[in-house]
């Protein structure tokens, strides 16, 4: 495709000719309602236009949809949809008796395992960070060790 440098400046000045354009008619029909036949409006706020009839289906075809997330076999009807009543949902999140006797027996079990290996785990009353008289003379005397190297390898 050979497209001279004369032709691409034709083919630019058309398109600014063609956005003016279509900015003086936006300006003149900016009070006026958007209708399906003003494609250019209704793209440049980022929304499409449906039709009422497109809007019906897709509104069915979501309930539809939604009714079989329900695990009813009949969608609510379009009209009146405050007059009926909704199915009644499925309890999600919770435990039903079975799961819960089957939940308690494992944990049941598991803690009977852990009595059986360990014993009882004693919480010590101790608060943490606070040394004994054992460790600190342990300490002391890394310390001391410690200090003795440092001098030992400065006096060389």
């Amino acid at each position: 495709m050979d497209i001279s440098v004369k032709d691409l400046q034709e083919a630019v000045s058309i398109r600014q000719q063609i956005d003016n354009l279509q900015r003086r008619l936006s300006s003149l029909l900016r009070g006026a309602p958007q209708t399906a036949t003003a494609p250019a409006a209704s793209t440049a706020s980022g929304r499409r236009f449906f039709s009422p009839s497109t809007r019906a289906k897709l509104s069915a075809a979501a309930r539809a949809r939604w009714a079989r997330r329900r695990g009813t076999t009949t969608p609510a009807p379009a009209k009146g949809r405050g007059t009926t009543t909704p199915a009644p949902a499925k309890g999600r999140g919770q435990l039903t008796p079975a799961g819960r006797r089957k939940l308690s027996q494992l944990m049941k079990a598991r803690w009977a395992a852990r009595r059986k290996a360990g014993g009882k785990q004693t919480v010590s009353t101790r608060k943490k960070g606070v040394l004994t008289p054992a460790g600190r003379k342990r300490l002391s005397e890394l310390m001391k060790a410690r200090w003795a190297a440092r001098r030992k390898a400065g006096s060389k």
